[in-house]
């Protein structure tokens, strides 16, 4: 089973992750979603498409961009489809 964890906070928990290029990709009915806030920041991947980001806001602490998705990857990554990843700090282990 893998989990984010961030400032003693579980952010996700699943045995159903999808590991690319080392970064375990959550379903996101296991994300705990009270945790992110949209961001405004985008970025291109030449093989996956573009990604759009959240914020990590436990409490009074906000951690920028630290979660990151592809609503509409390319065809080579379709199996991300919607599917959250971690980083910027945030603990995962599997």
């Amino acid at each position: 089973m893998a989990r984010a964890t961030w400032n003693g906070v579980v952010l996700a928990e699943s045995e159903d992750t999808v590991v690319v290029e080392g970064n375990h990709y959550f379903p996101p009915d296991a994300v705990n979603q009270v945790y992110l806030a949209p961001s405004e920041r985008h970025t291109q991947c030449h093989w996956k498409g573009t990604a759009s980001y959240y914020d990590v806001v436990v409490e009074d602490m906000v951690n920028p961009a630290a979660a990151w998705y592809y609503p509409d990857p390319s065809p080579a990554a379709r199996g991300i489809t919607g599917r959250i990843a971690f980083w910027k700090g945030v603990k995962v282990e599997a």
